[in-house]
């Protein structure tokens, strides 16, 4: 059995025993003030950064190490840069691999990579936000991972991206048949 500290009314080891102090944060001390930030260097700064990006890029390592192609959901919007004609009900998957990308940059507010689709080199901005999922193409084992909004302001020249004429076909009129045009 504990000491009585002569606070709790009860042992030391009851349910009313003082214990270390434990802070908003995870700290734990004597010391520890609940709802308080360490004040001056920065730290409290550290306590608001996401686990998503260094989760998305843990399960890539994994999916490459494990001789897996890495595939990653993404929820389109307006700051997603993506070729428009594969999006499908708002959607898209990509495949992220090193074989598929190159110049492939898991950042902690986007991935960036450069891609090719159906030929045409394209630039592919995903926010971190976005991304729905990033999983393995053999056997699906992954990480799934809520979808936030996104603010304007993080990337305004993003946009789903929409080919030129020349890069892609035009698609046929209702019922009318393909066309196909010369390009010099």
């Amino acid at each position: 059995m504990g000491v009585d500290d002569g606070e709790s009314g009860a042992g030391g080891d009851g349910p009313g025993a003082a214990g270390p102090e434990v802070g908003k944060h995870g700290e734990v001390g004597k010391h520890a003030e609940v709802g308080k930030h360490a004040e001056g260097d920065g730290a409290a700064k550290s306590h608001d950064r996401s686990t998503k990006p260094y989760l998305i890029r843990a399960i890539y390592e994994w999916c490459t190490d494990s001789g897996y192609t890495p595939y990653v959901a993404v929820v389109v919007d307006a700051n997603t840069r993506v070729p428009s004609e594969y999006v499908k009900d708002g959607q898209i998957v990509l495949n992220v691999s090193f074989d598929a990308t190159s110049n492939l940059k898991i950042g902690n507010e986007a991935i960036e990579f450069a891609a090719r689709f159906g030929g045409v080199a394209r630039d592919i901005v995903v926010p971190i936000a976005r991304v729905a999922a990033i999983y393995a193409r053999e056997n699906g084992h992954g990480m799934g991972f809520e979808v936030a909004e996104v603010k304007s302001e993080h990337r305004p020249e993003a946009v789903v991206e929409n080919p030129t004429s020349a890069t892609a076909p035009a698609r046929p009129a209702k019922g009318g048949k393909p066309k196909l045009t010369i390009v010099k």
